[in-house]
């Protein structure tokens, strides 16, 4: 079944929700474990997440080879979100702006450009029978 192209984005500005309402919770409510670098990990998770449903969005955005560029493009996608997120937890109580946390939220970006576009280019020959 073919799902319409309007609902396409609706994931997408889910994840933008998610991630705003985080960033929107004070610093001292956040329950994380004490493991090195948790923050990080999960910076990168949650935008590789956003770069996957970006590219959900607008289909045929992962085709190579134009799809390089548009691929860059989702991994801009995501720096420009982190960086406005960024400067929206400026203003939330015991939170700070973090380039770590950006670095992370575009490295998140371009894993789930590169893992969107192995996913299809295995399904594609045939070897992973989903």
């Amino acid at each position: 079944m073919q799902i319409p192209k309007v609902f396409r984005p609706l994931p997408m500005l889910g994840m933008m929700g998610l991630i705003f309402f985080c960033s929107a919770q004070p610093g001292d409510t956040l329950p994380l474990p004490a493991w090195v670098g948790i923050d990080k990990l999960l910076h990168c998770l949650v935008y590789g997440a956003l770069a996957v449903t970006v590219l959900y969005a607008f289909p045929g955005w992962a085709e190579w080879p134009a799809g390089r560029w548009r691929g860059l493009a989702v991994v801009l996608v995501c720096l420009l979100y982190g960086i406005s997120d960024e400067f929206h937890q400026s203003f939330v109580p015991n939170r700070d702006v973090s380039l770590g946390d950006l670095a992370a939220d575009t490295v998140g970006g371009l894993l789930g450009v590169v893992l969107w576009r192995w996913w299809f280019a295995v399904k594609a020959r045939g070897r992973w029978r989903a």
